[in-house]
């Protein structure tokens, strides 16, 4: 590192090499450490279905509904009058525009019906409502 230049005057530069290195990294682990938080927040209590598959999680925009009208979308939450905005961006960066409704048990039809119909509108492939399977316990 030069201390004295040409004219013998003082050169005060700033080494960045050591900000940029951390900032990578401190990147890197946010990327890593992002998928384990944007879980599933709300629970939802889905109904029981003998007839009920799994299906692929990949590529599949969840929305769940609950109980006391919380909506996520994707693990995150957002209003009901905010939602079409929500599955607009989503469907935007899908490959595959699948929407999988997580419906809570005492979540309203029309509620439902309504998420579906959006899901439609706004060309939805393939739409599935989720439920868990009944072991006919």
């Amino acid at each position: 590192m030069r201390v004295h230049g040409k004219n013998n005057g003082i050169i005060a530069e700033m080494n960045m090499i050591p900000l940029i290195d951390i900032s990578l990294i401190l990147l890197i682990i946010f990327m890593v450490i992002t998928p384990f938080l944007v879980q599933s927040q709300i629970p939802v209590s889905l109904p029981k279905a003998v007839t009920g598959t799994k299906g692929a999680d990949e590529g599949v925009i969840k929305v769940q509904l609950a109980a006391n009208g919380i909506i996520s979308v994707d693990g995150r939450q957002v209003r009901f009058q905010r939602l079409e905005k929500e599955l607009i961006l989503r469907f935007a960066k899908a490959y595959k525009k699948t929407l999988l409704v997580e419906a809570d048990k005492a979540v309203p039809v029309e509620r439902v019906v309504t998420v579906l119909d959006i899901a439609k509108k706004l060309g939805a492939g393939k739409i599935g409502i989720a439920v868990t399977p009944d072991d006919g316990k």
